[in-house]
């Protein structure tokens, strides 16, 4: 009777080494993932006059603002100052989260849309 195909008696060294490798990554993606939602990114636009600061997790800290920059005739320009204070925030966690997961991969694209 012929055998069929397949690993007689577990996984063979390699895959074995290579799952203990996943597992590894695994456990090292989730503690970057509690530091990160630790995190605060903070940014200002306006020359100051308006901080933003956002958290490891995407939410909103804090909004500050120079009293000097709120003109009660112009309150355009002071919510223009806060979304574009608050993309640069977003953005730095971003980056921050992209760097972190190129470290642990080594810069391998692994594709499928996922955020790494």
């Amino acid at each position: 009777m012929a055998k069929r195909g397949g690993f007689q008696g577990g996984m063979p060294g390699n895959m074995n080494q290579l799952m203990k490798q996943a597992q590894k990554m695994q456990r090292q993606m989730e503690q970057q993932q509690k530091e990160l939602e630790e995190k605060e990114f903070e940014a200002a636009a306006g020359g100051g006059a308006v901080t933003v600061k956002v958290g490891g997790k995407g939410e909103v800290l804090s909004v500050k603002l120079d009293p000097d920059a709120v003109d009660p005739e112009d309150v355009e320009m002071l919510e223009d100052l806060i979304v574009a204070a608050t993309n640069e925030a977003l953005r730095q966690l971003d980056e921050h989260k992209k760097a972190s997961m190129s470290s642990l991969t080594g810069g391998m694209n692994l594709g499928g849309g996922l955020p790494f």
